[in-house]
């Protein structure tokens, strides 16, 4: 379980205002809430969060470290949210839901497939329908990722959500009968695409001569 650090300071002002003035000087306007605590309105620093951003650590547990007037105030959180200004692309609220250990949470985690598909060394392809599954788990147990074996898996054969073999203490959420991967035969695989793509089936077939009274 790997915990970041991260400084906040409260902010007392939640206007529109005061909050443009924050993102002039470099922070992100923010809030920390959760099931047992009362919302804290927070600043934290723009470059921070691209930081955790750009190392991929905003999905991990962040210890928030809060400064409100000089007393220091530690909180164990998950972002909830972040929101982007959509021309700019910088970051325009955060929000931080509070980590209790002893609760189970809901994650996003992400496939690792390993292993090399009978299927595909038979000719093949490979198709990823899923590449994340829904987890429940206590804080601590939750893994960097979920590994899935397709060695057998053959032409025509898909794993599936309930094939997959979850580490102690985590339960998948996901639809059971949902495929997550699958080994299709080329031609079917081709033909799937072209009936896909716009205009495919007008490229292929023949022009119609307009009749002639």
């Amino acid at each position: 379980m790997e915990i970041t650090d991260l400084t906040a300071q409260v902010r007392k002002e939640q206007k529109k205002g005061p909050a443009r003035r924050l993102r002039q000087e470099g922070y992100v306007p923010a809030i920390f809430y959760g099931r047992t605590s009362d919302n804290i309105m927070l600043a934290v620093k723009s470059a921070a969060l691209m930081k955790l951003h750009k190392d991929k650590k905003d999905h991990a547990f962040i210890k928030l470290i809060i400064d409100d007037g000089g007393k220091k105030i530690e909180k164990l959180s998950l972002i909830k949210e972040l929101q982007r200004q959509p021309l700019t692309g910088k970051f325009y609220h955060a929000d931080f839901y509070e980590v209790d250990m002893a609760k189970k949470l809901t994650f996003d985690v992400s496939l690792n497939f390993v292993g090399k598909s009978v299927g595909v060394e038979n000719g093949g392809e490979l198709q990823h329908i899923k590449r994340e599954v829904k987890i429940s788990c206590l804080p601590v147990n939750l893994p960097d990722h979920i590994d899935v074996d397709i060695s057998a898996l053959d032409i025509g054969s898909s794993i599936k959500v309930r094939d997959i073999q979850a580490p102690e203490g985590i339960t998948l959420v996901d639809v059971p009968e949902a495929a997550v991967v699958a080994v299709a035969a080329v031609r079917v695989a081709k033909s799937q695409a072209a009936e896909a793509e716009p205009g495919a089936a007008s490229a292929t077939e023949p022009a119609k001569e307009e009749k002639k009274d």
